[in-house]
């Protein structure tokens, strides 16, 4: 029997570099407001800070977010992704609770070790074995607020919450951000 066949889709192997995708639950928008995409951004700040991550590159669309980013080390017990969507989710929830209460009941899940489901689960992580792959997720992640369902703006690199703009003008808006063409 193959070990790998029933390992979760989401599994992360420690130093390598994968396109990782993580959905709000039910594929609700959640993220359409600027304030819930800068809780992602914070998260991920601190754990490239704290050289738990390093970010190459990112999306951050009105319901799921796509990365692309090596995993350095556990941030304690938890995994490096794990605690990220964790994080974020006791955040959203908070943010919630205080300015649009009414709405908490949309991620309200019967479970015994939690209340509330912000994030879907088993996020999908694809390994960067080449750079041809890698740049093709690159180039997928950047097309993303452009797509046909999406139209968020005319040109990708006018997206705030993409690093479009590093990659294709050199302006670095986010100062956690690693080249991938370096790895490669």
């Amino acid at each position: 029997m193959d070990p790998l066949a029933n390992r979760r889709k989401s599994h992360i192997e420690l130093g390598e570099i994968y396109f990782w995708t993580a959905t709000i639950n039910k594929w609700q928008q959640l993220l359409m407001r600027d304030d819930y995409k800068d809780i992602i951004i914070d998260s991920l700040a601190h754990l490239s800070k704290k050289g738990k991550v390093d970010v190459f590159a990112f999306v951050i669309m009105p319901n799921h977010l796509h990365l692309i980013w090596r995993v350095n080390e556990n941030n304690g017990k938890e995994t490096s992704s794990g605690s990220f969507l964790k994080h974020t989710a006791h955040a959203f929830k908070n943010k919630l609770k205080i300015e649009q209460p009414d709405q908490l009941a949309n991620y309200s899940v019967n479970a015994v070790n939690k209340q509330f489901e912000f994030w879907q689960r088993d996020s999908l992580a694809i390994r960067l074995f080449s750079e041809d792959i890698a740049f093709q997720k690159l180039d997928y992640i950047h097309a993303n607020p452009v797509s046909g369902r999406w139209q968020l703006v005319n040109d990708y690199c006018d997206y705030k919450y993409s690093t479009a703009k590093y990659y294709e003008l050199g302006v670095k808006e986010f100062d956690f951000i690693k080249d991938l063409r370096e790895e490669y």
